[in-house]
């Protein structure tokens, strides 16, 4: 399948709520992360989901990436996303066939979420320095798995240069400035 992660793409954000990210080192520089890819996803117009874990016990979002602008937000019990039949009403109605993911945790909630997005037949990018687990190991095991199941893997940074495409597209200014004052 061709690269057109700048066409028809969107930004999952799973579970980024205090109860989960809490115990997970380094959540300050996932959430900065995180932040960096939605700026850039508000700054070229693209459609931002934003998943919560039974958010009645684990919490909502962190406030730190809840947008001013548009994003949708989807509930969900299973720890997959793809169960959620509203997101799959929406990715359907908008023609969207990218996803970029990142959120917590890498080896349960991300992990299944993208396996069902690859076997749905997604391009699935996963952006490592933008997602977490309590311990290292699982998250390194995560990656492993999606990748060997078909996710592309990057960075916040490479995934942001990738949507844009080209230096002379309107916003790259913006996102320029956005990366460097991260």
């Amino acid at each position: 399948m061709p690269n057109n992660l700048y066409q028809n793409s969107a930004l999952l954000i799973i579970d980024a709520q205090e109860k989960i990210i809490k115990p997970i080192k380094n959540n300050k520089s996932i959430i900065k992360n995180i932040k960096l890819l939605q700026n850039a996803y508000e700054i070229l117009d693209k459609d931002i989901y934003i998943s919560e874990q039974i958010p009645s016990k684990l919490g909502k979002t962190i406030p730190e990436l809840i947008l001013l602008k548009k994003y949708k937000l989807f509930d969900k019990g299973d720890f997959s996303i793809w169960s959620n039949t509203n997101l799959k009403k929406e990715i359907s109605i908008k023609k969207i066939n990218n996803l970029v993911v990142c959120g917590f945790e890498t080896h349960i909630c991300i992990q299944q979420s993208v396996i069902d997005l690859l076997f749905n037949n997604f391009k699935v990018y996963i952006a490592v320095d933008s997602m977490g687990s309590r311990n290292d190991f699982d998250h390194e095991i995560g990656i492993k798995r999606m990748s060997e199941e078909g996710a592309v893997i990057g960075t916040s940074e490479s995934i942001i240069f990738e949507l844009c495409k080209t230096s002379i597209r309107e916003e790259f200014k913006s996102i320029s400035n956005l990366i460097k004052n991260r």
